[in-house]
């Protein structure tokens, strides 16, 4: 029975080896990582089952100093984490698997750029000697160490962007021309190398960009073409830590703020200490604190109460999360100054810095005042002193609630401001004027400026088309006779007028007869006329008819452009306008003139953003005048009052208005007018149309120190 469970689990082994088998020939793997120099170079060869199609993605760090190579769908075989190299600059090399990725760690004992080469199916990391006065010129030393590459095809990059993250970090964002591009990441004292290998870059992309305003920890971007690589320069400032990933075409690089917080062992996010491993049964806590004490070169202190056992087993922990988890396990405290440790009991130490605390009160009690002056150049001294002395109310609604005071002097401390050379005298203890001192530092500051353009375009259009007739006639049948005319008895005759519409019969005493009428008179005003007359001679009859028609076509712009600069979140205010009086009558029945304003006015209040947008509270006013009524003059009024995000040097339409007004208007005679054809004989038609629209464009724009002067 034991000879067949024997077999089986044998059987089962041997399965599973062969399933690795298969999975690791699938998939290429890293066989073996040695590292040897070769003319005067140090160079690392990572050899592989197969031959890569992309280098991988490399990025380095100073302190301490490493260098990460990340390739993705690799695997390992080494069987092991480290191998121990101690040649040169190199101490070590790390090999980590995760997932289907695998991360080559080059531990340095200085930091040194370096550079990478595929040659067959082995990757060759060249490391430039330490202290040299100069780059290792890749045509010398790198060609005793790489075959030359005969590949020197580049393609162009397409786009170089940066943004701000959520938590403030800034990120550089690089679209490459494929995903095969080979990219090389290195710091270089306060700066970031990246170069994207057999790449160009188009003109349009060769600029530096300052990005300061986004309130990020990078300054300012450089991209250049060196060669068949581009190679871009990212300067940032302060504390700061790099992480860089590619997703397809594109690769971004991150930059994010490190906080310094001098309680902690190691600096930057989480646990960053060398890594060790324990391994202890039963030992004396004590004996514990010492032997990592002895592997980070701290001083410990020891309170004489710390005691007891503890049973660990440890493996590739940083050293300060397993400090951390050995003093949480026996609840023990502990705090650093400068590279000393004191370890004790968590009651020890607060009751230690509670005494601490009272004895600095009555110290500061006791401590002599000092008088200094500050020079305010941007502030008014009198607003510095206020926030100074403030104080705000203390939480709760019951009797017992009081005044919390939120003053930055002491109790025994006092500020007095001089207006006429805007200077501060405070007077407290040493440290509280450090304090003051490094307050007004922040405050008295230049505000950034911000010019306001406003464009309130009106804009209208007019269209109208009249079209009247005149339709008359004459009867002269009972007129005999006459020569250029009628004669009449009595020497007088008819004559008739050249415009058709009048029939007139000059009399011996000179006076004139109206002999005609006006059937329909529907006549358009001011419009063009044509006129024609029916005549029979033998009825001695007329029948006049004139056409008139009148059409108008008109266009028009307003453009009123208010502009105004103010400082940072500081309203401003331009207006210009007309006052127009009008009466006002009281209750005892006295008038007295008042004054009504037709103005356009822009009340605006900016405020720029950490990522260098404006946000502005806008309210925009743009009256005429309008109609005479019995009581004065009326006004049309076009207001906008709103909030927009705007950004800089960008224009934004924020808002706009538009009316249409179209009329149709038929005069005719009943019955008559209705005919079809002969019915525009007896009607009058006009038809009108108006459009108005204003549309108001916002364009703000943050000025230059050199500009706002």
């Amino acid at each position: 029975m034991n000879k067949a469970r024997s077999s089986l689990a044998h059987c089962i082994v041997a399965l599973c080896l062969m399933l690795t088998a298969a999975l690791v020939q699938a998939q290429v793997v890293i066989d073996s990582v040695t590292g040897f120099v070769q003319g005067g170079a140090e160079v690392v060869k990572i050899n592989l089952s197969q031959a890569m199609s992309t280098m991988p993605v490399g990025f380095s760090i100073q302190s301490p100093a490493r260098i990460a190579l990340d390739f993705p769908d690799v695997g390992s075989t080494l069987g092991r984490s480290n191998v121990d190299i101690n040649q040169g600059n190199l101490k070590s090399v790390s090999v980590v698997q995760a997932g289907k990725r695998t991360r080559v760690v080059l531990n340095l004992k200085q930091y040194t750029p370096y550079k990478m080469q595929m040659q067959g199916k082995s990757l060759l990391v060249l490391l430039e000697p330490v202290g040299a006065t100069a780059p290792l010129d890749a045509g010398a030393a790198a060609s005793k160490v790489f075959a030359e590459n005969q590949n020197r095809d580049t393609q162009p990059l397409r786009d170089v962007d940066f943004r701000r993250g959520e938590d403030g970090t800034g990120r550089v964002v690089v679209t490459l021309p494929n995903n095969q591009v080979g990219v090389d990441i290195r710091q270089q004292g306060q700066t970031l190398m990246v170069e994207f290998m057999k790449t160009s870059l188009p003109q349009g992309l060769r600029r530096r960009l300052d990005v300061t305003d986004f309130g990020t920890p990078v300054k300012t971007i450089s991209t250049v073409e060196v060669g068949d690589r581009v190679r871009m320069t990212i300067e940032p400032q302060g504390l700061w830590s790099h992480s860089a990933y590619q997703t397809d075409d594109q690769f971004v690089v991150e930059v994010k703020i490190v906080k310094v917080d001098p309680s902690k062992l190691t600096q930057g996010i989480g646990y960053n200490g060398q890594k060790l491993s324990l391994n202890f049964q039963n030992i004396e806590v004590r004996s514990l604190l010492q032997v990592i004490a002895d592997f980070t070169n701290f001083n410990v202190i020891t309170s004489d109460s710390v005691n007891g056992t503890v049973t660990l087993r440890l493996q590739d922990v940083p050293w300060d999360q397993a400090l951390d988890i050995i003093l949480q396990s026996k609840g023990l405290g502990m705090r650093k100054t400068g590279n000393v440790l004191w370890i004790a009991p968590k009651d020890e130490i607060n009751a230690k810095e509670k005494l601490d605390l009272e004895s600095a009160a009555t110290v500061q009690n006791l401590e002599p005042l000092r008088t200094q002056s500050f020079q305010m150049n941007y502030t008014k001294a009198a607003e510095v002193a206020v926030q100074l002395t403030a104080s705000g109310s203390g939480g709760g609604t019951g009797p017992s609630a009081g005044s919390a005071s939120s003053r930055l002097l002491s109790p025994r401390g006092s500020v007095i401001s001089e207006a006429r050379t805007n200077q501060l005298f405070v007077t407290d203890i040493p440290s509280k004027l450090e304090q003051v001192q490094q307050l007004i530092a922040k405050l008295d500051i230049p505000v950034r400026q911000v010019l306001i353009e406003a464009r309130i375009v009106e804009a209208s259009d007019t269209f109208g088309k009249s079209l009247g007739v005149k339709l008359g006639g004459a009867d002269l049948r009972a007129q005999q006779g006459g020569t250029g005319g009628y004669a009449l008895g009595g020497g007088n005759s008819v004559a008739f007028g050249t415009s058709y519409a009048n029939a007139v019969a000059s009399t011996g005493a000179g006076g004139t007869v109206d002999l005609t009428s006006n059937f329909v008179n529907f006549p358009v005003a001011g419009g063009a006329t044509f006129a024609f007359s029916i005549f029979s001679a033998a009825a001695n009859r007329f029948l006049n008819l004139e056409i008139s028609a009148l059409e108008a076509d008109g266009k028009g712009k307003v453009i009123s452009s208010p502009r105004v600069v103010t400082a940072d979140q500081i309203k401003a205010l331009i207006e210009q306008g007309t006052e127009f009086p009008y009466q006002v009558a009281s209750s005892s029945g006295a008038t007295a003139i008042a004054f009504r304003k037709a103005s356009l006015k822009l009340e605006v209040t900016p405020q720029i953003t950490p990522e260098g947008g404006i946000i502005l509270e806008l309210d925009v006013n743009k009256d005429t005048r309008g109609i005479n009524t019995s009581a004065g003059y009326a006004i049309d009024t076009k207001h906008i009052k709103t909030q927009v995000l705007v950004e800089n040097g960008g224009t934004v339409v924020v808002g706009g208005i538009f009316t249409e007004d179209q009329s149709d208007t038929v005069e005719k005679v009943p019955f008559l007018g209705d005919l079809p054809g002969v019915g525009n004989l007896f009607k009058r038609t006009s038809r009108s149309s108006e459009k108005r629209e204003m549309l108001v464009f916002i364009t703000p724009k943050v000025l230059s120190d050199k500009a706002a002067r």
